[in-house]
């Protein structure tokens, strides 16, 4: 019975944690089943939870509103949230790498691997002014320095005197339906990530347009591998997107799931990360 006890507790704790790393409303903090704990443990609790936040943090400036100046990038969404666990409990994947990241919307998966995963250098990229805008704001509340120009990141890479330590950082325009081949190869990633990208048709059908000129802009270099987490709120929208990776010709896997839970998004939503895997080959067009 103690050890069950312990386990709720323990549960409890991290309940508060989680939202309280996380800034979220008073009104959603489990004030009911920690009255009823105080009533059994005393006080220790109490102390445990005041005392028990730790660790690196991210801060981040959101719109209150989930649709704000024509964009939903102003927000943080679910699958953002898994994509920076998933990336924290396999932080080799980024290390002494560079990552491109479409549609980074508010920043947060950005900056999570940026402070835990020590990339050697991080794109950040979005369509939408405003987005960028605030993007540019939330790297530097985090002490991160911003590099000037976007547009050819690693452009310095022959006499990088740049601290090894912090990742270098840039936020760039990046339109999926306008970005050109030198636009892409400029960034040459070696790892891309998106997170709830998925939402109609016409945003599928430029994702994978974009996966598909980015892969055949490498030439000789290996492509990069990419991992695009979303949350499956329509089983159609998955489908096509699977769909059309297939007949494009980009292989796809999906990614176990990760143990650890570190942030509050809704528990009953399915969220999951698919790894594709880019090929040079790939060409665009029939050959005449």
């Amino acid at each position: 019975m103690a050890r069950e006890e312990n386990v709720n507790s323990a549960r409890l704790l991290r309940s508060f944690e989680r939202r309280f790393l996380a800034t979220r409303g008073l009104r959603s903090f489990p004030w009911q089943s920690l009255e009823e704990k105080l009533r059994d443990s005393g006080s220790e609790l109490l102390l445990d939870i005041l005392q028990k936040p730790s660790g690196d943090s991210v801060t981040l400036s959101e719109s209150t509103a989930i649709v704000s100046h024509g964009t939903t990038g102003l927000v943080t969404w679910n699958a953002a949230l898994y994509l920076a666990e998933w990336a924290i409990e396999n932080p080799a994947v980024f290390t002494h790498r560079t990552v491109l990241e479409l549609g980074s919307g508010a920043g947060f998966t950005g900056l999570a691997i940026c402070k835990m995963c020590r990339p050697r250098a991080y794109v950040f990229s979005d369509c939408h002014s405003r987005v960028l805008k605030q993007l540019q704001g939330n790297i530097l509340l985090n002490s991160l320095s911003l590099e000037p120009d976007a547009t050819t990141p690693m452009q310095h890479q022959g006499h990088d005197t740049h601290n090894s330590e912090s990742p270098r950082v840039t936020v760039a325009l990046l339109d999926w339906d306008t970005a050109t081949a030198p636009q892409l190869a400029a960034f040459q990633p070696d790892i891309v990530i998106a997170a709830d990208v998925l939402y109609c048709p016409e945003t599928i059908l430029s994702l994978v347009g974009l996966l598909q000129r980015l892969s055949a802009c490498q030439k000789d270099q290996r492509a990069p591998d990419a991992y695009v987490a979303f949350t499956i709120r329509n089983p159609e929208t998955c489908q096509m997107f699977t769909t059309e990776l297939g007949r494009v010709g980009i292989p796809w896997e999906a990614v176990p799931r990760h143990d650890q839970k570190l942030f509050p998004y809704e528990e009953h939503s399915e969220t999951t990360i698919l790894k594709l895997t880019l090929q040079v080959h790939t060409r665009l067009g029939r050959s005449p």
